[in-house]
């Protein structure tokens, strides 16, 4: 399966880029891997920045792609319901599969809607940044429980 994680803005440096580095590695290793970046709202209200950023988030989606939106008001999945929901997707044909991290005001309302699965990754509300070291940590699991590995245990 080929994955792209759709990012607002760059990873700042330090642990969040080391962090996230490690897991894509990890991940690229398993499946094809890419981030795509797109720019953060420059001014305006959380509203009008939400808005801008999401505009730039469904034109970064390609035809035919299953998208999963990362949000805190998303279904909760445990790391084996996930890799099942992948194992699914992979089985039933879908190759191509778009993860999307909004920036620091969340994600549209039309972003929400076109996604093909709103999911979060815990009720509590983390930084943006901190979300991409664990949903790359979270999507590496997932492929090792697809793939028998001992890494969940």
């Amino acid at each position: 399966m080929h994955f792209r994680l759709i990012l607002v803005g760059r990873t700042e440096r330090g642990h969040v880029t080391e962090g996230f580095a490690h897991y894509a590695d990890r991940i690229a290793r398993a499946a094809t891997f890419s981030t795509v970046v797109v720019p953060e709202a420059g001014k305006g209200d959380p509203a009008f920045k939400s808005k801008w950023e999401g505009e730039r988030i469904l034109a970064a989606l390609l035809p035919g792609e299953v998208f999963v939106a990362l949000d805190e008001r998303g279904k909760s999945m445990t790391s084996v319901a996930f890799a099942n929901q992948l194992g699914k997707w992979r089985d039933g044909g879908r190759q191509r599969v778009a993860f999307v991290v909004g920036g620091a005001y969340g994600l549209s309302e039309p972003v929400r809607e076109r996604a093909d699965l709103l999911l979060s990754l815990s009720p509590m509300t983390f930084p943006h940044q901190l979300v991409r070291v664990l949903f790359a940590e979270q999507l590496y699991r997932s492929l090792s429980i697809l793939k028998g590995s001992p890494y969940h245990h």
